[in-house]
């Protein structure tokens, strides 16, 4: 704002007296409430079905704020019937003199609101500014993650890959149950209770993972946790909406804000395989097919250099000096075993479960495989070409 200097001098005086008053621009209104805002985002970002419910029944809960900045969950609950399940997001929201801006997790947006933030910690900050992957670049369904109980234990398949809220698509989850009945977070990330027996864990590479229908679940805000973190039991609450019948855990892979499909994608080293329908289907390790209703055994997490020995139905894949049949054989290594790469180089062609390729990946111990013999959840080299 300008500043007027008093003068002595009369001419002046009356100058000021006969001049028009400056125009001033006329005060904006104050941000109206974050909840809005957020409501409006998350109705307009759910299904068709989901629109149509009235936005009264939007549970925003801001469980942090700092003047002009507001955390917290965002969650449209579903009716308690079957094919139901509710949708939500973590929200980051700032105001400013022309309202809130609002993101939801796995969104680019939200990873540049969650740096400058006082509302983050530095342990949330490490998981949402990490380069968000684009969905299936470079054909990459690498995620890090184990299954969502104890490594070593064996649950069962209760239903293939099917809907987060039926049989819609994607078939983006599984139902799991048995063991100890303890649900442990999948990947490494930062946990948030979404609604009673929900629990969303946030991960890197715009991964995130959800557990719902839990029994004794965690109430969590943003903590972090490590892989095979108790977030809760099975079981068949339907608190925020769907339906469940027997103890349970519905596990749903997110990426980038959105559901996608769980088949294709490593968990525990298996590889989860749709059917025809929603709840067939079922996993894959090595050449073993478990379907709707059979054992999985959790192997942990495979890691970003590594593969699963397919040999196709062969109980066996060779080891040889060089990356290819005309090289000497240095052993075997059998169907269903972890390896790691060093790095590829291309070879004599072969023709495995997923395809023909001439790619090679020396192992770790010096010797070299097929690249059509293995699962990487890649579709390349997965540690650089030699």
């Amino acid at each position: 704002m300008r500043r007027l200097m008093l003068s002595c001098a009369l001419a002046a005086i009356g100058a000021w007296a006969t001049a028009p008053a400056p125009a001033t621009a006329a005060p904006r209104p104050a941000p109206g409430p974050v909840a809005d805002a957020v409501t409006a985002k998350l109705l307009g970002s759910a299904d068709a079905a989901a629109r149509t419910a009235d936005a009264q029944q939007a549970r925003i809960s801001v469980t942090r704020t700092n003047g002009r900045w507001a955390f917290g969950t965002a969650v449209l609950p579903a009716d308690r019937s079957a094919d139901a399940h509710p949708t939500g997001s973590v929200f980051l929201a700032r105001a400013d003199a022309r309202g809130w801006t609002v993101a939801f997790d796995g969104e680019a947006a939200f990873g540049d609101l969650a740096a400058a933030s006082p509302l983050v910690s530095e342990t949330e900050k490490a998981v949402f500014t990490t380069p968000v992957t684009p969905t299936y670049a470079g054909s990459d369904f690498r995620t890090g993650m184990a299954l969502p109980f104890a490594v070593g234990q064996t649950w069962t398949l209760t239903s293939g890959p099917h809907g987060w809220g039926g049989a819609a698509a994607p078939w983006s989850s599984v139902d799991l149950a048995g063991g100890d009945q303890v649900v442990r977070a999948a990947r490494a990330g930062t946990a948030y209770t979404m609604c009673t027996g929900w629990i969303r864990v946030i991960h890197d590479r715009g991964y995130s993972t959800d557990y719902y229908h839990l029994w004794n679940s965690i109430s969590v805000n943003g903590a972090g946790v490590a892989q095979g973190t108790v977030l809760g039991n099975t079981g068949t609450d339907v608190t925020c909406g769907g339906s469940a019948t027997g103890r349970h855990v519905h596990f749903g892979l997110r990426q980038n804000s959105a559901y996608v499909p769980i088949a294709g994608h490593g968990i525990g080293k298996w590889d989860f395989v749709s059917g025809a329908a929603a709840y067939q289907g079922g996993a894959r390790h090595g050449s073993a097919y478990v379907g709707a209703g059979g054992g999985v055994y959790n192997y942990g997490a495979l890691g970003f250099n590594q593969g699963v020995v397919d040999a196709n139905g062969g109980g066996t894949l060779t080891r040889r000096s060089g990356p290819g049949t005309g090289y000497g054989v240095l052993g075997s290594v059998a169907d269903g075993a972890t390896v790691t790469v060093s790095c590829s180089a291309n070879g004599t062609s072969h023709t495995g479960r997923y395809g023909t390729t001439a790619l090679w990946d020396r192992l770790s111990d010096g010797s070299w495989v097929s690249d059509a013999y293995l699962s990487t959840g890649v579709n390349g080299p997965i540690n650089g070409w030699c």
